[in-house]
C-alpha cells in the first residue's frame, strides 16, 4: 500500500485502466460470474445479431436482465477514489472496459469508454437514439426485439458486442494516453483480451510504472512493477488515506468514500 501510494505521489499523467472488476463491488457480475446474466445467455456475435431477428430476440431478453442489474448499481469506494487522484492531479483519465457508467456517476471527467456506453440505445442503421428506460418500455409492452421508428433498423445499447469493430477514436486516445503515462493502474481486468490488454505494455515500454491490482493472476503481471491481490475499494482507500494530507483544506473527500452515492436520475441498460 506504501508503494502504491508512493506511485501515485510521484505521478503528473497517471492513468488508470479498469475492468469488470471494479464494478463487482458495485453488485455487477462479470462475466466470469457464475449465476450473472452473462452465464444464462449464449454469447451472440454482432453479425448474428444484424442478420437474425431470433438472435436480436435474445439480445433484447438479456439486455432486459442486464437493466435490473444496471440500474441498481451505485459507485463504490473504487470508483470514487479514482475521481479524487483525478481531481489531486495525479491522474489524467480512466480507460475503462466497462459500459456502465459508475466512473462518469463517481465525479471522474475524462472516461475513455473501449467497449462503449449502455445508456444509449442506438440504431444501427441511421443512428436514432432514444433511452434505455424507452426501451424497456417497450418491452414491457411486449415487444420482443426493438426496431426503428425512424427508418425500421435493428435498435441495439451502443455498446460494443463480440465481433463489432472496436471504436477507433476511443482506442487512439487510449494509446496516446498509455504511451504518455507516467504510472499505469490496471485495475479489476484479466488483461487477456486484445487489443484493449496491449496498453499496459504500450505504457510500460514507454517508461511508466505499472501497477496492477486484481485478484487473479494476469499475464502481466511478471512485467509489473507492484501487483496487489486485495479488494480494490480496500487497496485504493488505503492509497488515498496514505495521501490524506494532499487533499485540499476544507474539504471532507475521505469521509465521501464512505457514503453511498446519491441515486439521481439514471438510466441505463
Amino acid at each position: 500500500m506504501d508503494e502504491l501510494a508512493e506511485s501515485l505521489r510521484r505521478a503528473s499523467a497517471g492513468l488508470a485502466f479498469t475492468g469488470a472488476g471494479i464494478s463487482t463491488e458495485s453488485g455487477i457480475p462479470d462475466f466470469r460470474s457464475p449465476g450473472g446474466v452473462w452465464s444464462r445467455h449464449p454469447m451472440i456475435l454482432y453479425d448474428d445479431f444484424l442478420r437474425s431477428r431470433d438472435a436480436r430476440v435474445r439480445y433484447w431478453a438479456m439486455r432486459r436482465e442486464l437493466y435490473k442489474e444496471f440500474s441498481r448499481a451505485r459507485p463504490n469506494v473504487g470508483h470514487r477514489a479514482l475521481a479524487i487522484f483525478e481531481r489531486l492531479g495525479r491522474l489524467v483519465a480512466v480507460v475503462t472496459q466497462n459500459i456502465d457508467g459508475l466512473h462518469q456517476d463517481a465525479g471522474s471527467r475524462r472516461v475513455v469508454e473501449l467497449h462503449g456506453t449502455a445508456r444509449v440505445i442506438a440504431c444501427v442503421q441511421c443512428g436514432f437514439e432514444c433511452s434505455p428506460d424507452e426501451a424497456l418500455a417497450r418491452l414491457d409492452a411486449g415487444e420482443d426485439t426493438l426496431d426503428c421508428h425512424e427508418c425500421g433498423g435493428p435498435l441495439k445499447s451502443k455498446t460494443i458486442s463480440f465481433g463489432q469493430a472496436m471504436p477507433a477514436r476511443e482506442m487512439a486516445e487510449a494509446a496516446e494516453l498509455a504511451a504518455r503515462a507516467d504510472l499505469f493502474l490496471a485495475i479489476g481486468s484479466s488483461l487477456v483480451v486484445e487489443p484493449a490488454a496491449s496498453f499496459p505494455r504500450l505504457a510500460k515500454q514507454s517508461g511508466a510504472f505499472l501497477a496492477i491490482l486484481n485478484r487473479t493472476p494476469t499475464p502481466l503481471d511478471s512485467l509489473a512493477d507492484l501487483v496487489i491481490r486485495a479488494p480494490i475499494g480496500e487497496t485504493l482507500r488505503a492509497a488515498l488515506d496514505r495521501m490524506a494530507s494532499e487533499l485540499p483544506a476544507g474539504e471532507s473527500q475521505l469521509g465521501a468514500l464512505s457514503r453511498p452515492s446519491p441515486p439521481g436520475e439514471r438510466s441505463v441498460t
